[in-house]
């Protein structure tokens, strides 16, 4: 059953200035041109992850001459803006960097090209990459996308206040746990929580520890409103209790940019928090946009049942368009960036633990000391208190996420109670799951 992925992706998306598969116009009816092949690969994320990438794409011109890449870097929301655009214009990327929370919704659209056949004749050599690993990237079945890194989520801290301030912060923490540990913090050194605004997944988290999901097929997984009311409850409470920031604070940021997240953006500790929710693969971009002297710590989301919560994810993923007309140049490069020992001796951790082995063990003692913490987190933390991820969210999920964001934008003001919020996410997610499953 299609999905109107178009619609449900994202509205008002802005124009999405890349060639499909190599150009547009005659460029992109010929798909190659005398003067070679054109591609154009397409990714999210901060500064540190532009410039390595852009690094590790001259590195693959140079060594196949012929081969002409056009990068093209956004931030988050600007990202999936834009490749929704281009995908109602047939003209997405060529390779496109993928978010597992997307993939089902762009494979139920066709869109994506399947890479099943390229995996078994050799082109895509992921012999060095764990068979669960592999198992997750798949969608009924099939690979339409590759992980390029193995990741946690994981909420960073400010590590230097709180050792100042003599305050522990533990691995695998429960929601009381961390509530009080707001409070603390709030009460020594005078920083204030931001409870995961604009982190959709927070919900679904929480879920897990009761054995239920966020998403199911044409309607949301929780049984009452009630089960998705706890980030409501919270973020009332903070504001209340005066240890979460001021909403204020988010018109003052762009949403989502590592640089400009409240946990190192801010003139005074009441106007920045001292953690972030994020991804264990961002700790080095945040630490590179900390000030001088602030040390980063991580640890896990706080939950209910932390080893139910947690979950190990493709740090991200290389897709192909369906549109593309060399696609074996695609994934001749997709297998080139996972695989070279050279391109990931720049990239490093930057999209999570290289997925293959021999990969991850030929960077390791190149990484540096923020790096070295990543692969400890995932080793030593995540890995060991973990259960299976869910299943890529259905299309639907991206309007119930921009319902959520609204919701809880209304509650840190006080516009409307954690009740009502729950219960007008749980309404209008359905109705939105509901039309995008016809």
């Amino acid at each position: 059953m299609k999905k109107k992925v178009m619609a449900v992706l994202l509205a008002g998306a802005m124009a999405f200035s890349l060639a499909a598969c190599g150009g547009s116009g005659e460029e992109k009816a010929e798909g190659k041109k005398e003067d070679g092949t054109k591609m154009t690969v397409s990714w999210w994320g901060s500064q540190t992850r532009n410039d390595r990438t852009t690094k590790v794409l001259e590195m693959y011109e140079k060594e196949n001459p012929g081969i002409t890449i056009d990068g093209q870097f956004s931030e988050w929301a600007d990202y999936w803006n834009k490749l929704a655009t281009a995908s109602a214009g047939h003209s997405l990327p060529d390779v496109m960097q993928m978010d597992y929370m997307y993939l089902d919704q762009y494979v139920d659209n066709d869109l994506l090209l399947d890479l099943t056949p390229y995996i078994e004749d050799g082109t895509l050599d992921l012999s060095n990459v764990a068979d669960n690993i592999q198992e997750s990237q798949k969608v009924d079945g099939k690979t339409y996308a590759i992980s390029l890194g193995t990741n946690a989520n994981a909420l960073f801290y400010n590590k230097t206040a709180l050792d100042e301030a003599g305050i522990e912060v533990k691995d695998n923490m429960t929601l009381d746990e961390f509530v009080d540990l707001c409070k603390e913090v709030k009460e020594k050194t005078g920083y204030r929580t931001s409870l995961g605004y604009s982190v959709e997944s927070l919900p679904e988290y929480w879920l897990r520890s009761e054995d239920e999901v966020m998403f199911e097929d044409g309607k949301l997984g929780a049984s009452e409103p009630e089960k998705i009311q706890t980030i409501f409850d919270l973020e009332k409470q903070g504001i209340e209790e005066g240890w979460h920031l001021d909403p204020s604070v988010y018109t003052e940021i762009t949403l989502k940019s590592t640089e400009q997240d409240p946990l190192v953006y801010g003139s005074s500790p009441d106007r920045m928090s001292w953690c972030a929710f994020s991804t264990s693969n961002q700790l080095t971009a945040v630490q590179n946009s900390a000030p001088e002297g602030m040390e980063i710590g991580i640890t896990t989301w706080p939950s209910p049942d932390p080893k139910k919560s947690n979950f190990l994810k493709p740090g991200m993923l290389f897709a192909v368009s369906a549109d593309c007309k060399n696609p074996e140049e695609a994934v001749k490069f997709i297998n080139w960036f996972i695989n070279s020992e050279e391109c990931n001796q720049v990239l490093l951790d930057d999209r999570g633990v290289p997925v293959s082995q021999k990969v991850a063990d030929a960077i390791a003692p190149n990484l540096e000391e923020t790096s070295q913490k990543v692969v400890a987190y995932i080793n030593d933390v995540a890995t060991p208190n973990s259960s299976p991820i869910n299943p890529p969210a259905p299309a639907g999920a991206n309007e119930v996420y921009e319902i959520l964001t609204n919701l809880e934008e209304q509650v840190l003001y006080g516009e409307i109670s954690p009740e009502e919020a729950a219960k007008q996410l749980f309404e209008q997610g359905n109705n939105a799951m509901k039309a995008s499953a016809k």
